[in-house]
């Protein structure tokens, strides 16, 4: 039995049905979504935290504390994502989902390409990678 933690960067209120958040670093929270075997099992939210203390790796580090093994983002900067890969989680690219249930659809059906530089914007929440 496998089980695996994924985040999703999510407007308020969080859940499935919430809106992506389009910068991973500067969502309101994060949706949670606990998978076994290819099966949700759970669904919560985690608030996000301040850039001001730990910068760029301060939401990085804060997912590797929850036990997030996963997150699909639209959006990062190439700091945050070189901090994702030392700290073992997996980025997908989430671009073209609105919401975190087709990202977390689109991650069970493994339809999610791997997050790469040529995704990664120059800060801030502006995109300047391709889509």
């Amino acid at each position: 039995m496998k089980n695996i933690t994924v985040a999703v960067p999510s407007t308020i209120p969080g859940g499935l049905d919430s809106l992506l958040g389009a910068h991973f670093g500067h969502c309101d929270l994060y949706t949670l979504v606990e998978v076994t075997d290819g099966q949700v099992q759970n669904v919560r939210t985690l608030p996000n935290v301040p850039h001001q203390q730990g910068g760029c790796m301060a939401p990085v580090n804060h997912l590797a504390q929850n036990g997030v093994k996963v997150l699909i983002a639209g959006g990062m900067g190439m700091r945050p994502l070189m901090g994702f890969n030392q700290v073992g989680i997996n980025v997908l690219y989430g671009g073209g989902v609105q919401t975190v249930g087709e990202a977390v659809d689109a991650f069970l059906k493994r339809k999610l390409q791997q997050f790469t530089n040529d995704f990664t914007c120059g800060g801030g929440g502006v995109e300047t990678g391709r889509s």
